[in-house]
C-alpha cells in the first residue's frame, strides 16, 4: 500500500461545475480505516505576467483586483484559472487564462513550480508560471468574472504581499517564487530551464 492509502468506498455528495465533493472511506497507511471528505478539483494555472524583461531592475507586473464571493469581496490576485479538462496541459491553461483575463498573450512562459492549495480536504493543484514578452490582445473574461487589471512594480507587489495587502495564497506563492527566479538570474542563468512555451 502507498503512503496515501487506498479508497475503499465513495459516496458522492455534490457533482458541481468546478468541484466535486465526496465522502471517501479509506484505508490509512497504518491499516486502519476512516471516512474523509474530499473536494476534487481539475487543477488550475496561475501566472505572474511581466510587462518588462526579466532582467529589468524592477519589472512591472499585471495583477487583478477580482471579486471573490467566498473571500468576502475584492482580492488582489495574479491571473489564474481552472483547466478546461483534467488532462489539459498546464502551460496551455496558463496561456489561455492570461489572455482571457488580461488581454495579453505570452511570448515566453516559465514554470515556477506547483502548489497544493489545501491538501487537508482537496486535491487542487495549481501550476505557477511567469510570463514575459507579452503581446497585447483583447481580454475575454467569463461572464461571472469581475476583474480590474492593475499594473505595479514587482517590489511594490511584494511589499503588499508582506504587509497584508495581498492575501490570496496562489498569488503570494507565485510572487515570491517569481522573485526568487528573477534573483537567480532568470533565463540568463538557466538557459536550459523548463520553458514550455
Amino acid at each position: 500500500m502507498s503512503d496515501r492509502g487506498a479508497r475503499i468506498d465513495r459516496q458522492v455528495i455534490h457533482d458541481g461545475r468546478v468541484v466535486h465533493l465526496s465522502l471517501d472511506t479509506v484505508a490509512f497507511p497504518d491499516g486502519r480505516t476512516g471516512t474523509l471528505e474530499l473536494v476534487e478539483h481539475p487543477g488550475a494555472s496561475a501566472i505572474v505576467p511581466l510587462l518588462d524583461a526579466p532582467g529589468a531592475p524592477d519589472p512591472r507586473v499585471i495583477l487583478l483586483r477580482q471579486y471573490r464571493y467566498a473571500g468576502g469581496g475584492y482580492l488582489v490576485e495574479v491571473p489564474a484559472g481552472t483547466r478546461d479538462a483534467p488532462d489539459e496541459d498546464w502551460a496551455a491553461c496558463a496561456r489561455r487564462e492570461l489572455e482571457e483575463e488580461t488581454g495579453y498573450r505570452a511570448g515566453r512562459l516559465h514554470h515556477l513550480g506547483d502548489i497544493l492549495t489545501t491538501p487537508g480536504f482537496t486535491d487542487e493543484r495549481i501550476a505557477l508560471f511567469v510570463a514575459w514578452e507579452l503581446d497585447r490582445r483583447v481580454s475575454r473574461p467569463d461572464a461571472d468574472e469581475y476583474l480590474e487589471p492593475t499594473v505595479m512594480p514587482l517590489r511594490r507587489a511584494l511589499a503588499e504581499a508582506r504587509t497584508g495587502g495581498i492575501e490570496d495564497a496562489k498569488t503570494l506563492c507565485a510572487l515570491f517564487l517569481a522573485e526568487a527566479w528573477l534573483a537567480d538570474g532568470a533565463p540568463a542563468v538557466r538557459p536550459g530551464g523548463r520553458d514550455p512555451g
